[in-house]
């Protein structure tokens, strides 16, 4: 259980960041990691709670009391084999995961929780280091042929497990490299790149087929897919943005944060942003609609460009700077959180709603808004204007895209317009049609994606083979 004193006697230390003046000039990760002493002297803070409470908030089940004891007593290359037991990317979240493990740890009753994100990705950059983290290739094949429509975080878990459990998997994606929105929608200063490449590797090297600019039902036809497959799972995610239907919306300057996040990540790779136009900051006034984590990215990439001015608005009111342990513990609080491009330099403003994009010459150069109440309803004599010149919709994600590839399966959707399949068998309205992560639950987290994908597979296997040893 780590240190049976270790809480008691060793305080909380979590990684830094580098100063803001520093970061901003660039697009690469800003985290200072701590040392392996100190992330030891971490680890054994851990309780081993009778309850361990971070397993209710962790969605892929990882067994933080085991590695952090493991950590602790410096055998790193058994805390990573236990990582991987139950997390396929544990690179990925232990950068972007909002941590709802931290939130439900014991500790955190005192506002000084684990530091089980940090531990996390420690223990998985040493993996690679010291190479223990090694392609898995099964011993036999079972000559069953899978499809994986999606290489987002869902997509990329499900095939990683059916690969390893000797399926020829086929993972189609529409864009040209895999990662889907760990790719194009994280900016490269919380995740770099390089680390799906490195994973999209290993998948390979264990029988995955990655095939590139394959957009199913748009350029690939639906039926191939179907007819070519043994079996076929849809992990497209959740695309259809939610738009702002107001007055002005379709001048010029008024982008979803779908349009301009990606540009700036194929940037960074040297790949063509496409024929669309050209979405930059650089010298203006940026307005972001949108509280969530999109909104911050799409801030922290806005200072990087070099906007005058960036400012968010939230419809919802300001949550509390802290909240109260005797009534969400251990369920994630609802409280006021300050991302790292929070700090770099911008506005935030709760309980506004944008009423009209206002502009000349076919280009938006401002933004009417008024304030509102508890109950979203406008307070008179509360409108302001904002200036802007570019305006991002960060405000969240409604449904997969229906038109194309579901839309011709014929699939069946929940009330929220999701692909309609339980968490047991993931099975769609379709013999053989599988679905999982965003494209079946709606918008959620990369770990929730995760989690999706490994029970998926397993139903996959199980579907096809009568028996299966993957785990749920």
């Amino acid at each position: 259980m780590g240190k049976v004193t270790g809480f008691l006697e060793i305080d909380r230390q979590d990684r830094k960041y580098a100063p803001a003046s520093d970061r901003i000039r660039h697009y690469r990760e800003f985290v200072l990691p701590l040392s392996e002493s100190s992330t030891k002297d971490q680890a054994s803070r851990c309780m081993n709670c009778g309850i361990p409470y971070c397993h209710n908030g962790c969605p892929v089940n990882n067994q933080i009391p085991d590695w952090n004891d493991l950590v602790y007593r410096g055998d790193w290359e058994e805390a990573c084999r236990n990582l991987h037991s139950t997390n396929n990317f544990p690179e990925v979240t232990g950068r972007i995961c909002p941590a709802p493990c931290e939130a439900s740890c014991t500790l955190n009753i005192e506002d000084t929780p684990v530091t089980i994100k940090t531990i996390e990705c420690s223990i998985v950059d040493r993996g690679w280091k010291e190479g223990w983290i090694k392609p898995e290739v099964p011993k036999k094949k079972t000559g069953k042929k899978i499809a994986i429509v999606g290489s987002g975080p869902a997509g990329m878990a499900a095939a990683q497990q059916l690969a390893r459990a000797g399926h020829d998997v086929h993972l189609y994606e529409k864009n040209a490299k895999a990662g889907g929105l760990m790719r194009y929608g994280i900016p490269d200063f919380k995740m770099e790149k390089h680390y799906l490449e490195r994973r999209a590797e290993q998948m390979k090297a264990e029988g995955v087929t990655f095939h590139f600019n394959s957009h199913i039902g748009v350029n690939v036809p639906v039926d191939d897919i179907v007819a070519g497959h043994d079996a076929v799972v849809l992990a497209g995610g959740a695309e259809l943005p939610r738009d702002l239907t107001v007055p002005g919306r379709e001048l010029g300057g008024v982008h979803f944060a779908m349009e301009f996040l990606p540009q700036q990540n194929r940037r960074v790779s040297g790949e063509p942003i496409g024929t669309n136009e050209p979405v930059l900051a650089s010298g203006k006034h940026v307005v972001v609609i949108g509280g969530g984590d999109t909104g911050s990215d799409c801030i922290g990439t806005s200072v990087r460009q070099g906007a005058l001015s960036v400012t968010q608005l939230e419809i919802m009111p300001q949550p509390p700077v802290k909240e109260n342990k005797l009534l969400s513990w251990p369920d994630w609080p609802l409280k006021l959180r300050t991302s790292s491009s929070h700090e770099e330099g911008a506005e935030r403003d709760f309980a506004v709603n944008s009423v009209e994009c206002v502009g000349e010459d076919g280009h938006i150069t401002a933004l009417k808004c008024v304030r509102v109440d508890n109950k979203f309803q406008p307070i008179p004599g509360t409108e302001f204007d904002l200036k802007a010149d570019l305006v991002l919709l960060a405000m969240g994600f409604v449904a997969p895209v229906a038109t194309g590839m579901i839309e011709k399966l014929g699939l069946e959707l929940d009330p929220r317009k999701n692909v309609k399949a339980d968490t047991v068998h993931y099975k769609a309205s379709r013999e053989k049609i599988f679905a999982c992560g965003d494209m079946r639950r709606g918008q959620s987290l990369v770990v929730w994606a995760i989690r999706e994908g490994r029970q998926c597979a397993r139903s996959v296997d199980l579907f096809l083979m009568g028996e299966t040893l993957l785990p749920r």
